[in-house]
């Protein structure tokens, strides 16, 4: 029974889809003869022609073009029939993108006179592949490994905490702490604002009586603004401007306030807001005078100032680091009496023997 016209190609087609068709194309050169040398030529330039049919630029081993394929002229007659299937769009379309379409290289192997073709490994730009070169994957480690390890360090932490030796015990408390003031050190670092070039201005000049009455008013007032523990921030400046607008002179009230720091602030916001330092009381207490051509300027707030939030968030890790500074101190001065301890007994046991000699 005959197939119909469309049944036959269809199985034509199928053919050509298969995996291995392209293996059954390539390796049709097995009998090796010296007598078929003129047609090793006409099959390697129709394989040549197969792989630059596209105009796509493939790397090919050129070991593919130039070795000389030997083969019979029965094999090269049924070469002749596939190259006709490669004029077709389908058949084109499929070996580029089954087998052409990546960067893989097509090696020719003549061993023990057998011809094969291979796809091997991609060629890069210097022509060579990255066999050896192999990518090392971070290996994710599991929940309970995680866990594990995780009370693996606790447990080694309660053993030299636990410890009868003083000593093991003072110096891990004091590397815990040193590693907690490097780390407050690195996120203080994050709160470092770039200042640039300072503007230059000049401060009015004010004679004695006129610093006696701004000082006089500005106590009566009873507006102020506050500097708590956050520190000089752009909205101690903003507040500042906002007083000035209706008085001349404005109290800024510094609690709490180490010993000294009153005069850091005064000079600082003295840079930041162009006004003049009047007085600085015993009370942590500045009268600022915004000066006689005070203009008001479009941004109230110094754009190289700290948030209200992140000014806060700075004020705790200084206080922190403080502290644990304080610690570190603390402990480094046991550690130094201990060692004292230690040599002290040390001495004492050396002499107790030379006495007893003397007293017999």
């Amino acid at each position: 029974m005959r197939l119909p016209e469309y049944r036959r190609r269809d199985a034509v087609g199928g053919l050509l889809r298969a995996r291995d068709s392209l293996v059954v194309f390539c390796c049709l050169a097995h009998k090796v003869s010296e007598s078929s040398l003129s047609t090793a030529t006409c099959c390697t330039r129709s394989l040549a022609y197969l792989m630059c049919m596209h105009k796509r630029s493939y790397s090919v081993s050129r070991a593919l073009l130039e070795v000389p394929c030997v083969i019979s002229s029965l094999d090269f007659a049924l070469v002749q029939k596939t190259n006709k299937f490669a004029s077709q769009s389908n058949f084109r379309k499929w070996i580029f993108s089954r087998y052409m379409s990546s960067d893989r290289s097509v090696e020719l192997k003549t061993d023990s006179n057998v011809v094969r073709f291979s796809i091997g490994m991609p060629f890069y730009n210097n022509g060579s592949s990255q066999k050896g070169k192999t990518m090392t994957k971070r290996v994710k480690m599991s929940k309970k490994a995680k866990l594990n390890e995780l009370r693996f360090y606790r447990l080694k932490a309660k053993k030299k905490m636990n410890s009868p030796n003083p000593e093991v015990r003072i110096r891990y408390k004091l590397e815990k702490a040193k590693r907690k003031e490097a780390w407050l050190i690195e996120k203080l670092r994050k709160y470092e604002i770039p200042k640039g070039p300072a503007e230059t201005y000049d401060p009015e000049i004010l004679t004695e009586e006129e610093k006696h009455y701004l000082k006089r008013t500005g106590e009566k007032k009873k507006h102020y603004v506050p500097v708590g523990r956050r520190g000089v921030f752009g909205g101690v400046v903003l507040n500042m401007h906002l007083h000035w607008k209706n008085h001349e002179t404005v109290k800024v009230i510094c609690r709490p306030c180490k010993p000294g720091q009153v005069h850091e602030y005064a000079e600082e916001l003295a840079c930041l807001s162009k006004g003049i330092v009047i007085d600085i009381k015993p009370d942590n207490t500045i009268i600022f005078y915004r000066g006689k051509n005070y203009v008001r300027p479009e941004v109230m707030s110094p754009p190289d100032t700290l948030s209200k939030i992140k000014a806060l968030e700075k004020y705790k890790y200084l206080q922190s680091l403080e502290h644990t500074s304080q610690f570190i101190e603390k402990l480094e001065k046991e550690l130094e009496e201990y060692h004292m301890h230690l040599a002290r007994y040390k001495q004492g046991k050396k002499d107790s023997p030379e006495e007893s000699v003397a007293n017999i």
